[in-house]
């Protein structure tokens, strides 16, 4: 520390008052009226209020979040959401409160136990103060270095927004055949439309003699051991003709041999996940996953993920293979897992579908994660707090087809971009962070007296009001008291 600093606490420059006077009567917030509502977090601004009593405008001020110790500086008139802060005001005019607002951002303390901390804790917490000279010397410094921060953070979230949008942008080019026009005219030996839904008749059918010769076998079977058990369920049976007359969507053209289809056409079975709860077991080996676990293409087993044993999963088992495609449609929705042998039961916030050998699983994948189908399945979800997208909104949902080759090829064509996106986003990312770490530096040096040059310095020392910061603090002390 240096010699013309002092220790002090920061109880000793705030005073607090409690916000039950400023408190918002009405939550009927409204863009239109004047009054800021704020709370002490990361959503600050809650809304607005045409309220023109209780409020709060001894400023400039620290709203102090009393149970996180989240904090933020205000220098405008506002009302509050809830008691739970402290609005915090200087002890003395020679109080510097955007100083102070930094040194508690360095000071930070564990929140992690439900009780209120200002008067307990963080008042008596204790920083170096500089001089008041240096004090501004060093405020100035630090808003002109988060200005520069601000910008460039600012410019690497429109390059986030940006990528978002042109990785929709693919999307939509790649469904409506754009991505693979060059590649479509080297073609001799695409199928055409009408050849493409014969094929998935054609399979539909095979699929549909193949269960119910397997379930001929079963009752055999079943009958040899005199009727035994259940009966075996004969398979349901499939529709062979293609029917759009549901469609609720908007179609764009496609090329010539592409065409529109089902979600339940490509399909041979579509379900949805148990919608009771299974008895878990802390020592089972099997998983019971929801929405929250599908993530691009995985199944993402997480700690907390909780567990059954084998006879609970023989239960609820559902028909699952190398095709088998999870789908998350209540709460977050659009998530996509491929099934790959996981010891797994389905919960009922995601559905399952197995797809025909027709289809290539990452075109769907990408078709699910496009905005069409985000549009589509908002549209027609039913809830208002948590949205569900229903079974019947699965099976009439359209999409484009076409030959198989071409949905490889159009995998390939937008996994290739989107790659670069990737790497793109990960350079942002990379800065980002780097961004926060370099703000917390440079509030740790104003702090440790290392901000300032020395030439900076000596021009504070020089300064006609200069006087150290003990001399300071017996003013701010005799002021308060």
């Amino acid at each position: 520390m240096r010699e013309d600093w002092i220790e002090c606490c920061f109880e000793d420059l705030l005073d607090y008052e409690q916000p039950t006077k400023y408190i918002v009567k009405s939550t009927k917030y409204n863009d239109s009226y004047k009054m800021p509502v704020l709370t002490a977090g990361k959503t600050f601004i809650k809304g607005y209020t045409n309220e023109t009593d209780g409020i709060f405008d001894d400023l400039p001020t620290i709203i102090f979040d009393d149970f996180t110790t989240a904090t933020q500086y205000v220098n405008f008139k506002f009302k509050v959401k809830s008691s739970a802060m402290k609005i915090l005001i200087p002890t003395s005019k020679l109080v510097n409160m955007p100083l102070v607002y930094f040194a508690m951002q360095v000071n930070q303390v564990r929140s992690d136990t439900h009780k209120r901390y200002w008067i307990s804790i963080f008042a008596k917490k204790k920083f170096i103060l500089p001089p008041l000279v240096e004090q501004q010397a060093i405020v100035k410094k630090i808003e002109e270095l988060f200005s520069s921060l601000d910008n460039g953070i600012t410019d690497l979230k429109k390059a986030q927004d940006q990528l978002v949008i042109y990785r929709q942008a693919v999307l939509k080019k790649a469904f409506e055949g754009e991505l693979t026009k060059e590649w479509r005219k080297k073609q001799s030996d695409l199928l055409s439309a009408a050849e493409l839904l014969k094929q998935i008749k054609e399979e539909r059918q095979n699929h549909y003699e193949t269960q119910v010769a397997n379930w001929k076998k079963a009752v055999e079977e079943w009958e040899k051991r005199d009727k035994t058990g259940k009966k075996p369920k004969k398979p349901a049976i499939l529709k062979f003709e293609l029917d759009l007359s549901k469609l609720v969507q908007e179609l764009t053209d496609l090329p010539n041999n592409w065409t529109y289809i089902n979600l339940d056409y490509a399909v041979y079975k579509l379900g949805d996940g148990l919608h009771g709860t299974p008895k878990y077991s802390e020592t089972g080996d099997y998983y019971f996953i929801n929405g929250n676990n599908l993530d691009n293409g995985k199944i993402n087993i997480k700690p907390n993920t909780k567990k059954v044993d084998y006879s609970e999963f023989f239960k609820y088992q559902k028909d699952l293979n190398e095709d088998t495609v999870f789908v998350s449609i209540n709460g977050t929705i659009g998530n996509v897992s491929f099934y790959n042998n996981e010891k797994v039961i389905l919960g009922k916030s995601a559905c399952y579908f197995n797809l025909l050998k027709g289809f290539d699983k990452n075109y769907i994948k990408w078709r699910i994660d496009s905005l069409g189908f985000r549009n589509y399945a908002f549209k027609n979800a039913t809830g208002s707090t948590i949205k569900n997208v229903p079974l019947s909104a699965m099976r009439n949902y359209t999409f484009p087809l076409c030959s198989k080759q071409e949905q490889h090829q159009i995998v390939q064509e937008i996994e290739s971009r989107l790659s670069v996106c990737d790497k793109v986003e990960e350079n942002i990312n990379d800065s980002l962070k780097k961004a926060q770490a370099l703000r917390r530096s440079i509030l740790k040096k104003a702090f440790e007296g290392k901000l300032l040059s020395e030439d900076e310095i000596a021009k504070c020392k020089a300064d006609k009001d200069y006087e150290p910061a003990s001399v300071l603090l017996e003013r701010i002390k005799r002021e308060k008291k």
